[in-house]
């Protein structure tokens, strides 16, 4: 070790340089040549290793080794050996100077916990992907579990390395710390709040920057453009900005339209409140009358053999229409609705469509439309909503049928009047 410890400072003292100049000399050819050392053996170790893993996992009927591989934890453990080799030589390039040995040991063992923390990271990574693979824990919160471990680690890591900077024992140190930490958690209690939510908002992909939310707490409605540790800026559609504390991300409830704007159509949830004195069973009549109507034609009498047939089948007495099977004005309005919706050129095909009555209210008979638009943009979508009501409450006196509505002043003049 000893010749290896001077080897260019012999040469050179024997050349007439100087002393201390032949120290920084020697040190820094040993220092390149163990970095040069470091870097080949690291970019070595990491081909094989990769390379050994990688076709182990595609030979393997497991796929735990897959996401190894993807994980990158072949690639993080590729990094010990060269390490390993640093703290053992490092001594030895700066064995001529004591004082920046300690420094350089400090820094390698301050590397050491981020290199640990990195193949722990990647390694619980590896487990989350893995246990949500296994059908009895695909209920669970893996990822709420894995957090938890990593933020431990991280708090553990963060404190050895500050005890390692510092030179104090880690127990004197972790003593130390809680000692003060009340005082540290009054004075902090927002910035640590806003903290410990950003990393949560983040590591569980909560909200991004460009996304919509409606937090009806805040009056927030409207694009989020800055996410930051204490507070989180929405800029309103009426061009008004609402600041949320970050905090309330993970305490309230506020709704994110994310999942709206990546899928496929924009939900159009609305009812038509009918006056339940205008439903009835429709006569023969009224059913010829209704089959001019195109879009339930076919409905119409496809409905009206299977109902004669059914009648005739078991001798109903047909004098009365509420003996027997009989077609109702609000049914035949609901297909049209289903019927209408389904060949709008506005809406989605391959989502839900649906009109659905509702629980009776004391406002009518709610007549529910279920359905997507295929444009989610908010003014066309806003028309697309518009045009669709607009028609089915002008097609409601084709079937005998009103929209619900309080009787306003002029209603009680005309009927004073007569």
């Amino acid at each position: 070790m000893n010749s290896i410890k001077h080897l260019l400072y012999d040469y050179l003292i024997t050349t007439g340089i100087s002393e201390n100049s032949a120290k920084y000399l020697n040190m820094l050819a040993l220092l390149l040549a163990l970095l040069l050392i470091i870097f080949v053996l690291d970019f070595v170790i990491r081909k094989l290793l990769v390379g050994l893993f990688g076709q182990f996992a595609s030979r393997s009927k497991t796929n735990f080794d897959d996401y190894l591989v993807a994980n990158k934890v072949p690639r993080n453990i590729a990094h010990i050996i060269p390490f390993l080799i640093a703290l053992k030589f490092a001594p030895i390039v700066f064995t001529d100077f004591p004082d920046s040995d300690v420094v350089i040991e400090i820094i390698l063992q301050v590397f050491a916990i981020i290199l640990t923390l990195w193949i722990v990271r990647s390694l619980l990574n590896t487990l989350k992907d893995y246990f949500k693979t296994l059908p009895r824990l695909k209920d669970k919160p893996i990822d709420s579990y894995i957090q938890v471990f990593m933020i431990f680690a991280w708090v553990v890591g963060f404190l050895s390395a500050i005890a390692i900077i510092t030179g104090i024992e880690f127990i004197k140190f972790i003593t130390g710390m809680g000692a003060i930490s009340a005082v540290v958690i009054l004075v902090f209690k927002d910035t640590i709040l806003g903290f410990v939510a950003s990393i949560q908002v983040s590591i569980n992909d909560m909200v991004h920057i460009g996304d919509w939310i409606t937090f009806e707490k805040y009056g927030a409605d409207g694009d989020v453009t800055e996410i930051n540790l204490a507070t989180v800026k929405v800029q309103n559609f009426d061009k008004t900005i609402t600041t949320i504390p970050t905090y309330a991300l993970i305490s309230d409830s506020f709704k994110n339209w994310r999942g709206m704007n990546q899928s496929d159509g924009r939900r159009i949830k609305r009812a038509l409140f009918i006056k339940q004195e205008g439903v009835k069973y429709l006569t023969d009549i009224d059913v010829e009358k209704l089959k001019d109507i195109q879009l339930i034609t076919s409905y119409i009498e496809t409905r009206q053999s299977d109902i004669k047939s059914y009648n005739s089948s078991n001798n109903i007495n047909k004098n009365e229409l509420i003996n027997g099977r009989n077609l109702t004005n609000i049914g035949v309005f609901r297909k049209y609705i289903d019927s209408y919706l389904k060949s709008h050129s506005a809406i989605n095909k391959d989502m839900m469509i649906m009109a659905r009555q509702l629980a009776p209210t004391t406002q009518g008979i709610p007549m529910e439309i279920y359905a997507f638009s295929s444009d989610k943009r908010w003014e066309n979508y806003e028309y697309i909503m518009s045009d669709i009501f607009d028609h089915l409450i002008a097609a409601l006196p084709y079937f005998d049928l009103e929209v619900f509505e309080l009787p306003s002043s002029s209603s009680f003049k005309q009927q004073l009047s007569n």
